[in-house]
């Protein structure tokens, strides 16, 4: 048979044009005219919006080639008897066993029927259908592609929604273990672009809490492609069209779920609701604004619980605070102290690498330090001069006073906050008090206390002294080390004086 030469169609499409990716077809046949053929009846074939691409293999050998490439194939034309009499049966195990390609749709052609029953064939080998040669006519043909194209997408469509859905339950797992809102944007953000399986996307979430006493409170995560990234409070740093749909969402309490994106309105609690509105590409299936739906049932939740989580740590901290700052007035000296005394108790903690938590403790139990002083009277906390012994014999008191109120509560702030109160007069060698505690014997937040509540004590004005000077203060801490203070620490404030200096001054009296 005489070889027929056909030109291909252009493969880029106009500049007006988008640029859409064709059906790639494999045709794998050692004869040239079945090529030829192959690419005359198919060649101008459209099928669901895209057209076809035609790749030519003329051995088995040739086809693996191919097929390992990342040309995505979705129909592999494969001829039986090539190279060897069972060539393409052979194919056909590689591709399914060996590459574990079970999407591309397999259709087996065949001019000697006897070098391979279609019964046997079809029972032994994973494939799709089987064609004599001679049975297959333009319109034949023209059906069978569209069938196994047909399958194919299916089976992709499919592959991708469990793909999508196995990365919802792995982001929802990942969200779960955040607790900083900036991190719960980025990985939001990085979530919905897996799950769509897109580049660039924007994502808002805002929750509005309604409050019997005050004005609602919103809080915005924004993030992505459109959006800058951001946690605010309030929605007036919104684009004005953004913030537009966002109130309006608020007070219709509906969820659209459009082609370029999803916005939808989700109760959280009796005095709070979420909108999530998400921007991305078109998306004339819907498939993507129904797994967003999914995504934001469990994003909304997420967010609502580290909201109240961090609330809660907020609310403790002002708490302290202000426990805090009527210790502090009761003794005439400023509730700045206590503030800068937690920020200074975080920089050792971090310094000394402890554990997140402990870091994050220490910060909210240390305006406590000092609670005791509450069963001192105010003739001892308010005398400008040295004490008498039965002075200062009473004003130690306060150490064990403050942990006796503390230990009542199980909350692991306030035990914290009573180890600090007991032992924050402790020394080094063991001559502080209450409980004349040696070296490591003292637990390292009582030693950081120790030298934090020094550090800032000796900085600020008092009824009965003015700040020292900085080289003052560095010369005496620096002295007592290992008498007053553990030396690692004196080494921190050491090297970090500068640091030290700067956040003291951030909370001036």
């Amino acid at each position: 048979m005489t070889r027929m030469i056909f030109s291909d169609e252009p493969s880029l499409p106009s500049s007006k044009e988008p640029l859409v990716e064709p059906w790639h077809i494999l045709i794998v046949d050692d004869e040239p005219s079945v090529h030829d053929v192959t690419r005359l009846t198919l060649n101008r074939l459209e099928l669901f919006g895209h057209g076809i691409k035609l790749h030519s293999a003329f051995s088995a050998g040739e086809a693996r080639t191919l097929l390992g490439s990342d040309t995505p194939f979705c129909v592999a034309f494969i001829d039986v008897v090539m190279e060897t009499p069972h060539a393409g049966l052979e194919l056909v195990e590689w591709i399914r066993n060996d590459s574990k390609n079970n999407a591309i749709r397999l259709i087996l052609r065949t001019g000697q029927a006897g070098m391979a029953p279609e019964s046997e064939v079809i029972r032994n080998y994973d494939i799709n259908d089987y064609k004599s040669k001679t049975d297959l006519t333009a319109q034949g043909m023209a059906t069978c592609v569209f069938n196994a194209v047909r399958g194919y997408k299916d089976i992709t469509t499919i592959g991708s929604q469990l793909t999508a859905f196995r990365q919802l339950i792995d982001t929802s797992a990942s969200l779960l273990k955040v607790d900083v809102l900036d991190d719960m944007a980025n990985l939001a953000l990085q979530g919905l672009l897996g799950i769509l399986q897109l580049d660039s996307s924007a994502l808002y979430l805002a929750r509005r809490q309604e409050s019997l006493f005050v004005e609602p409170v919103d809080t915005v995560i924004s993030c992505g492609s459109a959006a800058q990234h951001r946690v605010v409070t309030g929605l007036a740093a919104l684009p004005d069209a953004i913030r537009e749909r966002i109130e309006q969402t608020f007070s219709d309490k509906s969820t659209v779920a459009g082609a370029n994106d999803f916005i939808g309105h989700f109760v959280t609690g009796k005095d709070s609701a979420v909108v999530l509105l998400v921007e991305y590409t078109s998306d004339d299936s819907n498939f993507r604004a129904g797994l967003i739906e999914l995504y934001a049932s469990q994003l909304v939740l997420i967010f609502e619980n580290l909201m109240r989580k961090n609330q809660l740590t907020t609310n403790q901290k002002e708490l302290m605070y202000i426990v805090g700052d009527a210790i502090e007035a009761r003794s005439l000296e400023t509730g700045s102290h206590v503030k800068r005394v937690a920020l200074i108790c975080e920089f050792f903690a971090h310094q000394i690498h402890m554990p997140k938590e402990f870091i994050e403790a220490i910060k909210i139990a240390a305006p406590l330090h000092d609670i005791g002083k509450i069963v001192i009277p105010e003739t001892i906390l308010h005398k400008p001069g040295k004490f008498t012994p039965e002075e200062w014999a009473i004003m130690q008191t306060h150490s064990a006073a403050g942990a006796k109120i503390l230990e009542k509560s199980n909350l692991p702030v306030a035990q914290l906050g009573a180890r600090l109160a007991r032992w924050h007069h402790e020394n080094w060698d063991g001559s502080g008090y209450p409980d004349g505690l040696v070296g490591t014997a003292i637990p390292m937040e009582a030693r950081i206390m120790a030298i934090a509540d020094v550090f800032d004590a000796l900085g600020s004005k008092r009824s009965y002294k003015e700040p020292w000077h900085n080289d003052a203060i560095m010369a005496f801490i620096v002295e007592q080390s290992g008498i007053k203070f553990d030396p690692d620490l004196v080494e921190v404030l050491r090297l970090h004086i500068d640091d030290l200096v700067e956040l003291r001054n951030q909370i001036p009296d």
